[in-house]
């Protein structure tokens, strides 16, 4: 466990493409088992775990879900300062504040169930309920070492997370459509989605058991690192605890504010879609379980990117701005910004221009659910470009000590969303592809204003042509070969599912080296910055072979 930086301009950079790679691997697991997960429980089984899921993560949200990010800043000062009695103090308070509030959250939880979501989904809930509990405190771990520059601990517990919840989530859920094989086939999917929500919690157990091994393991270290520690200045318990809530409120009013434009949507859609339109519940909650499971899933996953990103930066920013170090402040930014773009709109333009075969690939479903849920993932491109950039300016801001700044725009940003989102509900025929637009006005909102908050609070300004025109072009040209690739194969030569797997492989393959050789010619990279991310080395080597890089 290190605290101190090597190469301190491009460490973040790599600490984030450790924290990437597994937040990409638990989406791939994810979107793996949520196939098969689906063939057992099938879409009236996601109808109901969907809504309970929302509520939890709400609630999560609330209680302890910032509280990673809220310790990885408050420890990350205490260290660039040489405050390990401090940080220490900080990290136990910290596990109080979660056992405490998460302990009411996940009471509030299972014996408020049937309040919030009335009906079969309320069984789903409060199996979630003491997930709620675990998840606070696994999340205080991870953001002590987070602020301890040490990222793999963090990795390698989120996936040994997703490989536990996959596993146990389709074995239970499996088992328990067993059991209940007898009732209805409403009641019977009901307890498959129970099921999904026993494997969430063992896979958070799992976690938290490693995280905890691993925390004992480096107690030698942390305690010779506070015996070297000789201030004499040591934070008071009350002190503490008010530095843990001026952080925590305002990330958990942003991520709150941020993530409850999801639930409105629902809640809008199923309200109004019933009220207005005339419309089936069972049928749009079917709906809404594909647009939820298939598109949104889908287009978190380079989402999962800017998260990992986010979450690199924020130790790494706190301590360059709580020791003054303002260029060193304004540089990280640039570097975080163009890596995240780098990446963010190849893969909005990629999976905008494959979002049938993806879908069809990942859910193979009926026909008429991968027609849907491809045109609803199409709708969903640009959101992913924005959320990205709005989930980094987020962390920036907290960084900065700007913590208000992303609760006062996420609220400006929900409220002109929802507005929207009903309008078009209301007074169009639009039904759920009002949703992928409300979210892309939401997100490009916070990118906005957020953007104006970051320039006003550190002095930076935005570079446009490398960081988003060049990009865009790269992808553009990248978007053309891959439409051409993947019809050209599957018009002439493969047909049916496999021949759709094999041609979508094929294209990514070849869109995605498109992508990299487009964007090199035309300098969106330079050779220092591509040393500066993981596996820049290889990289580098690859593209000089190819005559793209001068050696």
């Amino acid at each position: 466990m290190g605290t101190k930086n090597k190469g301190e301009g491009s460490s973040f950079v790599k600490q984030a493409g450790i924290l990437a790679a597994a937040g990409i691997i638990c989406r791939i697991i994810g979107l793996l088992y949520r196939s098969p997960l689906t063939g057992i429980i099938g879409e009236t089984g996601n109808g109901y775990y969907a809504p309970a899921y929302r509520y939890y993560q709400m609630i999560l949200l609330i209680s302890s879900y910032s509280i990673p990010s809220a310790v990885s800043k408050v420890i990350s000062q205490r260290l660039a300062t040489h405050q390990y009695k401090n940080a220490q103090r900080i990290f136990h308070c910290s596990i109080i504040y979660v056992v405490v509030v998460g302990g009411i959250a996940s009471l509030f939880a299972f014996f408020g169930a049937d309040f919030l979501i009335p009906g079969r989904a309320a069984m789903v809930l409060r199996t979630l309920a003491p997930t709620i509990f675990f998840s606070g405190l696994l999340g205080v771990l991870r953001g002590y070492f987070q602020a301890n520059r040490s990222m793999v601990q963090t990795s390698v517990s989120q996936i040994l997370e997703q490989i536990l919840n996959a596993a146990v989530s389709m074995l239970a859920a499996w088992g328990l459509m067993q059991i209940f094989a007898g009732e209805d086939e409403l009641t019977c999917a009901a307890w498959g989605a129970v099921g999904s929500a026993v494997g969430t919690g063992v896979g958070v157990l799992i976690a938290l058991a490693f995280m905890l091994m691993i925390y004992h393991m480096n107690r030698k270290i942390i305690r010779r690192r506070i015996e070297r520690d000789r201030s004499r200045d040591l934070l008071e318990t009350g002190e503490i605890f008010k530095i843990i809530l001026f952080m925590v409120t305002p990330v958990l009013l942003s991520t709150f504010a941020y993530n409850a434009s999801a639930l409105i949507n629902q809640t809008l859609y199923l309200n109004l879609m019933q009220s207005v339109h005339n419309a089936s519940y069972d049928d749009i909650t079917i709906i809404n379980g594909i647009y939820d499971t298939e598109a949104v899933g889908l287009s978190n996953i380079p989402i999962a990117i800017a998260s990992a990103m986010a979450s690199a930066i924020l130790p790494s920013i706190a301590g360059s701005f709580e020791t003054k170090k303002k260029k060193d402040v304004r540089h990280k930014i640039s570097v975080a910004i163009k890596t995240i773009m780098f990446i963010a709109i190849p893969s909005a333009v990629g999976m905008t221009v494959l979002s049938r075969p993806i879908v069809w690939l990942l859910y193979n479903t009926n026909t008429d659910s991968i027609r849907l849920g491809g045109r609803l993932l199409a709708a969903l491109g640009a959101s992913i470009v924005f959320y990205s950039l709005s989930t980094l300016s987020n962390s920036i801001l907290q960084a900065v000590g700007k913590a208000s700044k992303p609760v006062t725009n996420a609220v400006i940003a929900l409220a002109v969303q929802t507005v929207v989102a009903a309008a078009l509900l209301i007074f169009t025929d639009l039904g759920i592809y009002s949703l992928p637009i409300a979210v892309t006005v939401y997100s490009f909102m916070m990118c906005l204003l957020n953007g104006i908050a970051v320039k006003k609070a550190t002095g930076y300004h935005q570079e446009i042509e490398k960081t988003f025109v060049l990009p865009l072009v790269s992808s553009a040209i990248m978007g053309l070969v891959v439409a051409g690739v993947y019809y050209g194969l599957t018009l002439t030569v493969l047909k049916g599912y496999l021949g759709n797997a094999i041609a979508l492989l094929l294209s990514v393959a070849i869109g995605g080296l498109t992508y990299f050789a487009a964007a090199l010619k035309l300098g969106v990279m330079s050779k220092k910055e591509l040393l500066g991310i993981p596996g820049g080395s290889m990289i580098v080597k690859f593209a000089v072979k190819l005559h793209l890089l001068k050696n």
